[in-house]
């Protein structure tokens, strides 16, 4: 396991993180009930191959970065019926975020394509040994990176990592992400609020300006948005000013890197059940966690990470670039 940059800068950083969550907690006993919630398991909508879960879940709760082994029901990574098909063959990717949730989904299909995949986290060893696992039963390298995305020294770190060891550099995924619900502008410290703008906004850009250099045309840089940054939350005021931000930071990237040759996109998930959430919410608002969805349920990772693979090959998303691809479970408001 290779961490540049890592050590006190992780540990400052997670450090920071509790710090948040602790105070904001302590400050307000919440009630994360949704508008619209349903309140039987009927109607929760199942079109995939296989079956997932619905709510309600266990009440849980997390301190953060949130530990994926910890997770009742564990998240569905794995995609079983997804066949890969060389679309990725070859290609280096790496992928903050990568060692839980959304980011191990996309690192595991990303191997599965035929892509080597460096995996960038911040503090969950044992879940980013998971993930490299699952990308090396694929057949594929993988490398584990330890820091805190917010870093620019990291940050270059890490990529100039990824291309010693991989070979190259093909493909960036920004997805790491930091989030702490809080009902009050006024729970809101300044210490939260510049946590969530440095991990969520400059973590991206410090990755991108990083991995430019090293991305030939044909490359790829995709983002994780979110809903959020579409729809607005009154309990994520910061959260989703950051995933605003990312989508808008998508368009003028991507407008930027044209001539380079470079595609840069953006998925925009709704709920998807993952470690961030008992992280986030009080034990009791988990075990309704995603019923306010259309579909009556969170996503699964695994139903997410397509359209990473989607995005990422030249083979199936060549003239797209600038896009916000949003992944909600329906449309707002419908039902």
């Amino acid at each position: 396991m290779s961490s540049p940059g890592a050590g006190t800068g992780a540990e400052r950083a997670l450090e920071s993180q509790r710090q948040i969550q602790h105070e904001t907690e302590a400050a307000e006993r919440r009630s994360f009930k949704q508008e619209g919630e349903q309140d039987e398991n009927g109607g929760a909508m199942q079109a995939g191959a296989r079956e997932y879960p619905v709510p309600p879940f266990p009440a849980q709760h997390q301190e953060k970065p949130g530990v994926e082994s910890r997770l009742e029901p564990a998240p569905m990574y794995d995609a079983p019926y997804y066949k890969g098909s060389g679309k990725l063959k070859d290609r280096k990717a790496l992928i903050t975020g990568a060692d839980s949730g959304i980011g191990r989904a996309v690192a595991t299909l990303f191997a599965r394509e035929g892509a080597d995949v460096a995996i960038v986290y911040l503090a969950a060893d044992e879940d980013a040994t998971e993930t490299k696992k699952a990308v090396e039963k694929e057949g594929r390298r993988a490398v584990l990176i330890k820091g805190d995305v917010a870093d620019p020294v990291f940050a270059k770190a890490a990529v100039e990592q990824t291309v010693k060891v991989l070979g190259g550099l093909d493909i960036l995924v920004n997805n790491a992400a930091f989030q702490e619900h809080a009902q009050d502008i006024e729970a809101i410290s300044e210490e939260h609020f510049d946590r969530t703008i440095r991990t969520n906004l400059y973590g991206y850009f410090h990755f991108a300006k990083a991995a430019v250099p090293h991305i030939k045309p044909g490359g790829a840089i995709i983002n994780t948005g979110s809903e959020t940054g579409i729809f607005g939350n009154k309990q994520l005021l910061d959260y989703s000013i950051t995933k605003g931000g990312i989508h808008a930071f998508t368009r003028s990237l991507a407008a930027m890197l044209v001539k380079k040759g470079i595609r840069v996109n953006c998925v925009a998930p709704g709920p998807v059940w993952t470690p961030l959430n008992p992280a986030d919410r009080a034990a009791e608002a988990v075990t309704r966690f995603g019923s306010q969805s259309l579909m009556g349920r969170p996503a699964q990772p695994e139903e997410i990470a397509p359209a990473y693979v989607f995005l990422a090959s030249p083979q199936t998303s060549s003239f797209i670039t600038g896009e916000i691809l949003p992944i909600i479970g329906g449309p707002q408001g419908a039902g």
